[in-house]
């Protein structure tokens, strides 16, 4: 009845057990004593389990990065409004808490979600491209290396696997960014999306909205390789060190605690090394026609590093734990095992993806 339930909810892609799509070379070997040269885990035989690395994998993988990033940036725009303008305007915005006493002042409750709109949408399609792709690269880096090296190297898998996922992602990402941060630091510019898109293209051309593609990149994808590596290896060493027993033998909402925790602690660290380059993304998206000299000669070197920064490790920190247990949360919902704690790729003679 309570998978029923849940298969209701759902497109059929999400759950059936096999496709008609799948390439026959991803096939599981008919004796099992032979080695399979793919790292293809086979599939549960339970119905509602999705067969790992099978096109509904990565479209449930896909799925999870859409809520998991969509929902948790929409969530804490009003933080993200207040980190913006203290970065372009740090004279008026002076702290956090006389950020939000001066947009409540000049703006009403409704204006700490100005922007909420290219937000949900920006981050939601980043999302998507970040944990679809982050999983694929990860697969295919790790079968280029081959088994062994897939555990001796698996750091520079994941590592490898994010900044690959992320250059796609920003480039979803990046238009609704320019609108967003233009949105957000000139009250007047434009109530949302939908008159703020038309009007910056007319303002700047529709290539105006990738003039912050580079800084983009500059900012989100350390930002991801440390989000995904260091979340990999903080799990991992929880797994290892502070349980006393193997992950497939701990509770569902353990392991989702775990994946929060460990996104938390992640998200410290890519707050920090990302910082820099989101202080410029804000400044170029801002003014028009500035440049990263004009960035850095007003701002200064030790601005860019830290104007805004502890506001952004508390929103970064909260944001990277929250996505971590909503995409982990999704996986488990259609029957996928939550992320890290184990090789980037299972032994070829695994026989079932174990949750």
């Amino acid at each position: 009845m309570e998978n029923s339930r849940r298969r209701s909810l759902l497109p059929s892609f999400l759950y059936s057990p096999t496709s008609s799509f799948t390439p026959k070379t991803l096939s599981v070997p008919e004796n099992p004593n032979v080695a399979n040269k793919s790292f293809l885990i086979p599939a549960p035989s339970e119905p509602g389990k999705i067969e790992m690395y099978s096109p509904q994998f990565y479209a449930a993988c896909t799925f999870g990065g859409i809520l998991s990033c969509g929902l948790t940036h929409m969530a804490v725009t009003p933080l993200d409004l207040v980190k913006c303008n203290m970065q372009i305007d740090p004279a008026k915005y002076k702290s956090i808490s006389s950020g939000f006493g001066v947009l409540l002042k000049e703006q009403g409750a409704r204006g700490f979600f100005r922007g909420w709109v290219p937000t949900l949408l920006g981050y939601s399609a980043q999302g998507a491209c970040k944990f679809g792709f982050y999983e694929f690269f990860k697969k295919y880096y790790s079968d280029l290396a081959g088994a062994e090296n897939a555990v001796k190297y698996k750091t520079l898998i994941y590592l490898a696997g994010s900044a690959s996922a992320e250059v796609i992602a920003d480039i979803a990402l990046c238009p609704f960014e320019a609108v967003k941060v233009r949105v957000q630091t000139q009250p007047g510019f434009a109530r949302g999306l939908s008159d703020g898109m038309p009007k910056f293209v007319r303002a700047e051309g529709t290539m105006g909205l990738y003039k912050g593609l580079v800084p983009l990149w500059g900012r989100q994808i350390p930002y991801t390789m440390m989000k995904f590596a260091s979340f990999e290896t903080i799990v991992e060493l929880i797994y290892k060190h502070a349980v006393p027993k193997p992950k497939n033998e701990c509770s569902k909402p353990m392991q989702l605690g775990i994946s929060f925790a460990g996104g938390y602690i992640a998200g410290v660290f890519c707050a920090i090394v990302s910082h820099p380059a989101d202080n410029l993304v804000s400044f170029l998206n801002n003014a028009k026609g500035a440049t990263v000299g004009d960035a850095v000669k007003k701002m200064g070197v030790l601005g860019l590093f830290t104007r805004g920064l502890p506001l952004r490790i508390v929103m970064i920190g909260t944001l990277t734990g929250a996505q971590w247990g909503i995409y982990d949360a999704f996986k488990v919902f259609v029957g996928l095992p939550t992320t890290g704690g184990a090789p980037p790729v299972a032994p070829a003679d695994s026989e079932v993806a174990k949750v």
